[in-house]
């Protein structure tokens, strides 16, 4: 068994429908919970002590060092370890992390299309510059976006190039008001809520299902399953 006083939880991709029975444990076991705003909202149930997360990881770090007697757990959206504060926490944690895996936007998003993730080049474009002549070598790509580069900054450089590629853009994915646009680079929005983007060569739009099936230039929900 892991004596761990401090944890990172990974969320999944937002609804808590998703949260895995060990993370749920956790959260109801801890002296203080950390995260977001809207992290903190899914569990409105929990009376412990609550924490906003610090802008500054250093400073979290910080924080943890002088409380590491408390059972403390760290929210962390999708997955801790795929491009998550898990990474920092664990090389800069004082003393015992566990780390709980959750089900990244990613993986959330290839389900929905009905695409194998065997073959995807992954990447994210947080807090760097994405290096797009060698992404777009790739037939099928999956990038984690943030709000300097999503997918309207993408499809300009997929047109750029002249390249034939289809974008499937999840937004607010597993919320009630997801969406899923399939789209040619020359129709995406500038503007779209959180979301993940799936870069897909033409033979694609073939492979997969459900919102994939819908063609460029559609968008789909999908019905209330949880």
């Amino acid at each position: 068994m892991n004596d761990a006083r401090l944890s990172v939880v990974g969320l999944g991709p937002g609804d808590v429908g998703y949260l895995t029975p060990r993370a749920r444990g956790l959260i109801e076991r801890c002296d203080v919970l950390i995260g977001s705003p809207r992290q903190l909202a899914c569990f409105p149930e929990v009376r412990q002590e609550k924490r906003l997360l610090d802008a500054s990881l250093p400073a979290l770090a910080a924080w943890l060092a002088a409380h590491r007697e408390q059972r403390v757990v760290v929210l962390a959206s999708g997955d801790p370890m795929l491009y998550g504060i898990g990474d920092y926490l664990s090389r800069h944690a004082d003393g015992p992390l566990l780390v709980v895996p959750g089900i990244s936007a990613v993986q959330y998003l290839f389900s929905r299309l009905g695409l194998s993730m065997n073959d995807i080049y992954l990447t994210s474009s947080h807090g760097r510059e994405p290096d797009f002549d060698f992404i777009l070598r790739h037939g099928k790509v999956a990038m984690m976006t943030d709000r300097h580069i999503g997918p309207y900054e993408i499809a300009r450089q997929i047109l750029s190039r002249g390249l034939r590629r289809t974008l499937a853009v999840g937004e607010n994915l597993s919320y009630a008001d997801e969406r899923i646009h399939i789209l040619s680079p020359d129709r995406v929005a500038r503007e779209y809520d959180m979301n993940v983007v799936a870069i897909l060569d033409e033979h694609y739009l073939t492979a997969g299902h459900g919102a994939l099936r819908s063609g460029p230039d559609k968008w789909t929900g999908f019905p209330d399953e949880r």
